[in-house]
This record gives structure tokens, sequence and C-alpha cells, in this order.
């Protein structure tokens, strides 16, 4: 069950669909279950109603198995006015309303109510349930809560035989009202029924056991599909400094001091000076055509971190190898759409490891007026290698710097980290990057920070108001 859809309705028709559960776990499932192993989730805001077949086929000893199902699945919901409200409606011929989605606020007495339900040992008039449920048990009056995308409404039917009613129509009604449809069968069953009732993909929604003897095996199966991660708590986001956690979802924020970006992950210390970076990218043979994607793919990751514009941020980009090409200069491209494409479009070199050649390069060519650097603009310098350089890099990384460039070096594999801190500007621990795998270069990406700062006088006009105004927002 998709924990956002806006209302459910779970019918266990216990008929005999084929359906089976998949062998191999997704990653989403892996990801709920290690996230209900560490307790990272909660339940999902819902009202629950049970819809539960005590027609004559349903011997006792399988309905008492049936209840021992509700109540285990009762256990993993958060219950409560606020949180999950259960109700338990009866059927066979007729229907009896057991439980309102009113009547009970805690595990202990909705569980203890279920228990004590005695089954009606008639016919099996499962349409006229759904009815029901859809008019009497999901109303107001009897506690449901008016209809929210943060509510969930979820009936579950319990049936073990072919319906002697239509369920078709009712069930489409009951989805026509925002209503999701499930449905389980047990034992011989009548499978184009259980497909009528659920909604779709009908893998997700129709389920089968061969007895009752065995349906507590789909609990499992319910409390994973009620479960909200906590996706702060996992880890399982993007967030650059502060993540808060949402219902089934996450938003990003920044410490006091730094600012949300455009891509809402990222902060920044400063409002977004005007600066030319220059990417300098290793295209050796050592790199590999696969990690050469991987790469391309870091290097749009702190694209989406910068404020590309024809005002603010030009990037330009370097590729060497035995020999240095420019696949880009700085303005070409002033919009991150136009400039990720074109780094996607960077075609790999794949010959040897000039690294001091790329840094002449850089500081003699890259940030030049003739190709797009601007004076007086401040300029940052990201080299990239995964081995150590054929040349001499010392004269090439210590001019770069006496430019005024601001360094980053980032290494991956067989990276030296001697000349990568040959290459960084000081403080070197804030401008060199080292990981062993390139799979694991997003989280470099994540912590590279390109904060290039305004040189503002603290005592001019301009610089007095902003800091009036700030102070102004944070006394309101």
């Amino acid at each position: 069950m998709t924990p956002a859809a806006p209302v459910v309705l779970l019918l266990l028709g216990l008929m005999g669909a084929h359906a089976t559960l998949p062998a191999v776990p997704s990653l989403a499932e892996l990801r709920t279950a290690a996230a209900m192993a560490a307790g990272l989730c909660k339940t999902r805001p819902t009202d629950l109603v049970f819809i539960v077949d005590s027609s004559r086929s349903v011997r006792p000893s399988e309905f008492e198995q049936v209840k021992v199902f509700l109540a285990k699945v009762i256990e993993g919901l958060d219950v409560g006015p606020n949180a999950t409200r259960v109700g338990v409606v009866n059927y066979a011929s007729r229907v009896k309303n057991e439980v309102s989605l009113k009547t009970y606020r805690t595990k202990a007495g909705l569980v203890k109510a279920v228990t004590k339900i005695e089954p009606l040992s008639t016919g099996t008039m499962t349409g006229l349930a759904i009815q029901f449920a859809l008019n009497v048990a999901f109303s107001e009056s009897e506690g449901a809560r008016v209809k929210s995308p943060d509510i969930s409404k979820v009936a579950i039917i319990v049936t073990d035989g072919r319906p002697q009613d239509n369920v078709k129509e009712v069930a489409q009604r009951a989805r026509d009202a925002g209503i999701e449809l499930f449905s389980i069968g047990v034992g011989r069953v009548d499978m184009n029924t259980l497909r009528q009732m659920a909604s779709e993909p009908l893998d997700d929604h129709v389920d089968y056991v061969e007895s009752y003897s065995v349906i507590e095996k789909l609990t499992k199966k319910f409390q994973e599909a009620f479960c909200v991660s906590d996706l702060c708590a996992t880890g399982d986001h993007d967030c650059e400094q502060v993540c808060i956690s949402t219902p089934g979802s996450f938003k990003c924020a920044c410490k006091d001091g730094f600012t949300l970006l455009d891509d809402g992950r990222s902060c920044s210390a400063c409002s977004g000076a005007a600066t030319d970076v220059v990417f300098v990218i290793d295209g050796s043979k050592s790199v590999r055509p696969e990690n050469f994607e991987l790469v391309k793919k870091w290097i749009n990751q702190i694209v989406d971190k910068l404020d590309v514009s024809e005002a603010k941020t030009h990037v330009g980009l370097v590729q060497y190898s035995s020999s240095v090409k420019q696949e880009f200069p700085l303005g070409r491209f002033n919009n991150k759409k136009d400039l990720k494409d074109a780094v996607k479009k960077m075609a790999y070199m794949e010959r040897g490891t000039m690294t001091g050649q790329a840094l002449r390069y850089l500081s003699d060519h890259s940030f030049n007026p003739s190709q797009g650097s601007r004076p007086g603009v401040a300029k940052v310098g990201i080299v990239f290698t995964d081995g150590r350089s054929q040349d001499y890099i010392g004269d090439a990384a210590k001019k770069a710097k006496e430019n005024g460039f601001k360094m980053y070096a980032v290494g991956v594999g067989n990276a030296v980290e001697d000349e990568l801190k040959e290459i960084a500007s000081e403080p070197t621990g804030e401008h060199y990057f080292y990981t062993a795998d390139f799979k694991t270069m997003t989280q470099i990406a994540k912590k590279l920070q390109i904060n290039i700062c305004e040189e503002v006088d603290p005592t001019s006009l301009e610089s007095v108001s902003k800091r009036i105004a700030a102070l102004e927002s944070k006394i309101v």
C-alpha cells in the first residue's frame, strides 16, 4: 500500500487470488523493514475499518484465526484520536457494526473488543458490506474524519467465499470516492471477483493464502504498508545541513547564518557573490568509462549548488589526460540546464595523467579575459584526479594560488594525498578531499562548499541597512 495514498480500502477478500509476494524484496521494502526494526517509522494517521466475513463457510476456529490476524495488525498501529482510528464491521447475509471509529482510543481496548466478536454464520453479502462501509462506517457520525490528504481511510474485508451479490459496481463507487481497495483470498476462491474489488496495480492489491491457518503471514505486509519512514532519522535524504521530517517525506533547512539555495538542499553562508568556477577533470585511462560517467554526475551535483546566472556564477570545464582540452569556456552557459547538458556530452579522453600541464592551462588560459573570465570576480578552480601526476605539479599549483585562485583538489582511488594538498588552497583541510571509491563521490559533493562572499565595507550605508533589517526580522 502506498503511504501517500489519500484514502485506502484494504479488501482482504479471503477468497483465493493467485497473487504471490515477490521473492526478492525491493529497495523500498528493505528500507521499510530496516526502519521498522530500528523503530524509525510511524503509522500514518488513518481511519481503518476491518470488514470481516463471518458467513457459515467460516468455521469458528477459522474465525478465531482471523481475529488474531486483525489484532496483530492493530498492534503495529499508532492508535489514537489524532493518529489511527479503528472500526470493525462484521458481515454475512446482514451487516453488524461491531466497533465504530469513534469507540476505542487505545490498542488494548480495541484488541479486547475484537476478541469478543461472534460469527453471524449466514450468507456472504460482500457487496452489501462494502456499501455499508462506504455509507456508515466511514461517516463522520461514526467517527471518521473529514477527507484530507494527510489522513488515509482503510477498510480490511475478510471473506472466504464467492459473494452472493454484486461487488463490481460498489467497489468502483468506493474507488471513485478516493478509496483504495485491497483483496486477499483464502482457499477456493473466485479470482475474477477479487480483481473486481481491488485497485490497480493488482499485483499490489490482491493476495492469496491457502488457509486461515497461515493468514498471520500477511501481518508483516500490512504493518509495512502502514509504516511511514522518518527519512531524516534513516539518513535517506540529501539535505546539506538540517533535515526536517514531514509525513512520508522531508524538507531541508539551514543553520543560522546560512541561506537555503534554489536546489532546496544546499546552504550558503553568502547571498551569492559573482564567481568564475572552472572544473579541471582527469580523463586518463585509469578512470575507466563507467567511472567517468560518475564523475560527470558529480560535477552536475556541484553545479546544482551554484547560483548559475549571467550576473552570478559562471562555469567552465577543462578535461586533461596526456593533453589538455577546454570543453567549454566561462560564460558560455548561464543557466543550469544548458550547463549540465554540456557536462553530460563531455567525451572521455582516455590517455595519461598530466596534472601539472592542466594546472598551467588553468592559470594561463581558463581564467583569462579572452576565455570569458570577468575582471574583479572571484576565481575558483576544482581539480579532480584519480592517480599520481606524470609531470611536476609544484610550480603550476603554486602559481594558481599566487594568482589569487581558490583551489580545491579532489582525489579518488590512487590519487596521491600529498599532491592534493599541494594543489589545495589554505587551509588545506577545507580544500582537499579524498575517497577510495568513485561511487562515494556524492559525499564529497555534499561537503565541498564554494562560499565566495562579496567584500563589503561594514561601515557602508548598504551594509548597515542590511544588518538592521536582519535584526528586525529576528525580533519579529
